[in-house]
């Protein structure tokens, strides 16, 4: 995607104008987008909190209520990457004897409303909505979906809650500001350069059509001149062309023409010829010399330039602004004091949900798949034991009230609920007894889930990408695939992003490092290649401070110094790794 798109790319869908390509750009509304672009023209120093002053966050062409915080929305623009959260905007429609039902008119972006009515209905019949009665589609060229509850006593926030929890009524939309710079690299952009990246897309344009139309007028002007020097002879112009084979040459040679010229007379009718009017002719020669001389001023002046930019984008505004009804603003924002609020609810909901206390508790995973907890969360001791022939694979502190994330080598996600895991002295169950994990699949990573976190997922093969963590979660017994690998290919990584770059090491022992911001960021695929190999495969990939240095399996830390030959470019085949790494080769 070319920055020159992008604000068409981030505009409020209502005003007809493009809004997704291959990226995960949600639509931004026109009017904000203009305010900015014209605080940048004016001053191209000014401070970000005046960019996000102006744009505020997404603005979805179906509406809804952004429930993140500002500071959320502002990091994510300025790293070039993260989510918002969009729920669906209901309000509570009182009935007759104090009965009361809830009543949904906006839906998240690009919520099928069919889908979503029909899992709340597949959630009521599995009783897994023991407050919801039943649900109804009201829509006619409005949305409005229909909520009863099983008693007025219900309150609607907890059961809105619930839904929340449990349906696409609230959404997670992606920002992946991953585009093509200057039209050749592609890299993660900031909010802030992908408009200036926009801005000097514009002038570009400008010039060039400046100078398209320059040359036009030259050789409008050419013509003219040509025109007022004949005006006078029509009369031995055309003795010329009636007497002579060959009438171009003895034109120029008679008038002084160019060859231009000439030919401009040559191809005027005789008709057109003799109603030529010198007026005519000098007021459009006047006026095209006069644009002429503007035009220049403008290619010579930043400061027209900026003008005319300005007064490009403030049409743009007139039609699309803020103010106007196609332009307005559909997103809402959920006030601070309502975000503490909504916090508190989702606390007692997941609680009510649950019913389970808050405990600590050590999960346990061995190598062949079988999966307990113990009380507390006790340092790995030798006092654990397994089955013959097994050992010890995953040792995770957790809570009872935490989500277990596991990923496996066929590239799925799976979820599981802390709470729900075999306890006691025993050796524990099969993990396949909680999740469809096929024969020939193993876990490469098991972790306990953190809302907003991301991810590096790599692939034997090379092939890598950064993820939500959020868009992993899958309570479901399949799982979620996530990522795609290759034929006679693992997943083998999953790491957690936090740092500046990304460590990779091959199954050859050579090392290569690189800026995260080359890796792009997917809610599913393949990814890109991470290292190439002529041998083998990955081994091990990871996120890391560049100025803390990198950590191995044996717990020694690499510095700066040490690593600066292997730093490099994605897809790179790197070095043979320093003396004295783990010949595991495992980053620790």
């Amino acid at each position: 995607m070319l920055p020159g798109a992008f604000p068409n790319l981030l505009a409020n869908g209502a005003t007809g104008i493009a809004v997704g390509m291959a990226t995960s750009i949600p639509p931004h509304n026109v009017g904000e987008l203009c305010q900015a672009l014209i605080a940048l023209v004016e001053n191209p120093k000014v401070q970000d909190r005046t960019i996000f002053k102006a744009v505020k966050g997404p603005d979805f062409p179906t509406g809804g209520i952004i429930i993140d915080d500002s500071a959320t929305i502002q990091e994510a623009y300025r790293t070039g990457r993260g989510s918002f959260r969009v729920r669906a905007r209901w309000k509570r429609e009182e009935g007759a004897r104090g009965t009361y039902q809830i009543v949904v008119d906006q839906i998240p972006y690009q919520v099928q409303k069919a889908k979503l009515i029909e899992r709340i209905a597949q959630l009521i019949e599995e009783k897994k909505l023991p407050a919801l009665d039943d649900v109804r589609d009201e829509s006619t060229e409005d949305i409005r979906v229909v909520l009863v509850p099983k008693s007025r006593t219900v309150e609607p926030e907890m059961l809105m809650e619930q839904l929340f929890r449990q349906t696409e009524l609230e959404s997670r939309i992606s920002l992946n500001l991953n585009v093509l710079d200057k039209g050749v690299t592609p890299r993660v952009m900031s909010l802030r350069e992908a408009l200036e990246a926009f801005l000097e897309h514009r002038r570009d344009v400008l010039g060039r059509r400046t100078r398209h139309r320059l040359a036009h007028i030259a050789d409008r002007l050419e013509v003219l001149d040509g025109y007022l020097a004949v005006y006078l002879n029509l009369d031995k112009v055309i003795k010329i062309i009636r007497t002579t084979d060959e009438p171009k040459p003895k034109l120029i040679a008679a008038f002084k023409l160019t060859d231009r010229q000439a030919e401009a007379i040559l191809n005027m009718r005789l008709r057109a010829l003799r109603r030529l009017e010198e007026m005519q002719l000098r007021d459009d020669h006047t006026a095209l010399t006069k644009e002429q001389k503007e035009l220049k001023r403008l290619l010579g002046s930043e400061k027209l330039q900026s003008e005319k930019l300005i007064e490009e984008i403030q049409a743009i505004d007139q039609r699309f602004g803020l103010k106007t009804p196609l332009g307005r603003r559909r997103t809402e924002f959920a006030k601070p004091a309502e975000l503490a609020e909504l916090q508190a609810i989702a606390e007692e909901a997941t609680a009510i949900a649950t019913m389970v206390e808050k405990e600590p508790v050590t999960i346990i995973c061995s190598e062949k798949l079988w999966i307990r907890t113990l009380k507390g969360h006790p340092e790995p001791n030798d006092s654990v034991k397994y089955r013959d022939g097994d050992r010890g694979k995953f040792w995770l502190p957790a809570e009872t009230t935490d989500r277990l994330m596991l990923f496996a080598t066929d590239g799925r996600f799976f979820t599981l609920d802390c709470a729900k895991l075999p306890g006691g002295r025993g050796l524990g169950e099969p993990l396949r007894d909680f999740i469809d994990l096929p024969p020939e699949a193993d876990i490469v990573a098991m972790f306990v889930h953190k809302e907003g976190r991301k991810l590096l997922l790599a692939a034997s093969s090379g092939h890598g990408f950064v993820s939500n963590e959020d868009d992993a979660v899958a309570m479901t017994r399949s799982g979620k695939k996530v990522m795609n690998v290759s034929e006679g290919a693992n997943a083998a990584v999953s790491a957690f992003v936090d740092g500046d770059s990304v460590a990779v090491i091959g199954e050859n022992r050579k090392l290569l490092i690189f800026p995260l911001e080359e890796v792009p960021e997917l809610a599913k695929g393949r990814g890109v290649i991470l290292q190439r190999y002529k041998d083998g495969g990955l081994s091990d990939a990871r996120v890391f401070h560049w100025k803390e240095g990198l950590k191995d399996s044996n717990g020694r830390t690499f510095t700066p110094e040490e690593l600066k030959d292997y730093r490099g470019a994605r897809a790179q085949a790197g070095r043979i790794a320093p003396r004295g790494f783990s010949k595991a080769m495992k980053f620790g």
